[in-house]
């Protein structure tokens, strides 16, 4: 059987992107996002769950990302899961957690005419499609681990 690690989230964030860089140069963005679930409990009534996720982008990624989005903002985001642990350095405890590595993301949301979305041209640039008017941002550089084909569209009339 073959393995498969791949998520899709629309919701907003919770905080602006913070822009990092490896000692090896590589950039890293993270930032959290607020995804919403409407559903009937068993007594009939309507209830609205949040979950809060952290997210992390690479590369080229993690600059356009850093660049347009902004704490609010309703985003699509293609990615894998990623399990980190680690050992408290002043406890000696052990934590863990789930992330999500985002390896495609578009916006969804109308804070500018039209969404935005990060993905290869066919000459094989990546291009932040701004808003109509503004200078596309291109790089020839792929994003680690970004998909292929980035077909999925997601639907129009979400609820929240």
């Amino acid at each position: 059987m073959a393995d498969l690690n791949e998520v899709r989230l629309i919701g907003r964030l919770t905080r602006d992107p913070e822009l990092r860089s490896t000692p090896g140069g590589q950039y890293v963005a993270s930032f959290g996002l607020a995804t919403g679930s409407k559903y009937r409990g068993q007594d009939g009534v309507m209830r609205e769950e949040t979950t809060f996720v952290d997210i992390t982008c690479w590369g080229k990624l993690a600059e356009m990302v850093s660049k347009y989005m902004k704490k609010g903002r309703l985003v699509f985001i293609g990615g894998k899961l990623k399990f980190e642990s680690w050992n408290d350095k002043e406890t000696g405890k052990k934590h863990s957690r789930l992330t999500v590595v985002a390896l495609n993301v578009q916006f969804l949301d109308s804070k500018r005419e039209g969404g935005e979305e990060i993905q290869p041209s066919e000459e094989g640039e990546y291009v932040a499609q701004p808003a109509p008017g503004a200078a596309p941002v291109k790089s020839k550089e792929r994003p680690a681990g970004a998909s292929e084909d980035p077909s999925w569209e997601p639907p129009q009339d979400l609820p929240f």
